[in-house]
C-alpha cells in the first residue's frame, strides 16, 4: 500500500513526526504506532478525517485573512484585487488560492501589523517640479513651461 496521501497530508500539520504516531495510535485504538499495521478501512478513515479537519483549517483561516483584508478596505467581492493585493510582494507574493496554511498564518500578522500602524497608505506620486525653459532669440528672452 502507498503512504503518498497521508504522508501529503501530513505535511501541512505542524508537529508532524509526533502527530503520526499519535494519529495511527488513535485510529487503530492503541494497537499500533506505524502505518503498515493499519487495516485499509483505518487508513482511508485516518486520510479522510484528516482531510476534512485541514480543509476546514484552510477555510478558517482564508476567511479571517479575507476579513482583515476587507478591514483596509480590499474589495473582497472582487477576486481579481484579491489576487492584485497578494501578489504585491511585501505582502504575499502569490495568488490568494495558492496561499498555504503557513503562509495564511504569517499573513495574518502582517495584516493585523499593518492595521495597527493605521492602514494602508495611498500611493504617494512624485510629482515632476515645473521647469521653466528659456530661450533668447534674436535678443529677445522668451519662457516656457
Amino acid at each position: 500500500m502507498s503512504y503518498a496521501r497521508f504522508y501529503t497530508l501530513l505535511k501541512r500539520v505542524h508537529n508532524a513526526d509526533e502527530a503520526k504516531v499519535d494519529l495511527v495510535s488513535q485510529f487503530t485504538h492503541g494497537r499500533t504506532t506505524s502505518l503498515r499495521e493499519m487495516t485499509p478501512q483505518e487508513y482511508d478513515a485516518m486520510c479522510n478525517i484528516l482531510e476534512e479537519r485541514l480543509n476546514w483549517m484552510l477555510r478558517k483561516k482564508r476567511s479571517l485573512v479575507l476579513k482583515l483584508m476587507q478591514e483596509l478596505g480590499v474589495d473582497t467581492t472582487d477576486w481579481g484585487r484579491i489576487n492584485a493585493f497578494c501578489l504585491e510582494s511585501r505582502i504575499a507574493g502569490k495568488p490568494f488560492a495558492k496561499l498555504t496554511s503557513n503562509e495564511l498564518e504569517a499573513l495574518a500578522v502582517r495584516l493585523r501589523a499593518i492595521i495597527g500602524k493605521g492602514g494602508l497608505k495611498a500611493q504617494k506620486h512624485e510629482r515632476h517640479p515645473q521647469v521653466e525653459v528659456c530661450f533668447i532669440m534674436n535678443g529677445k528672452i522668451r519662457a516656457e513651461a
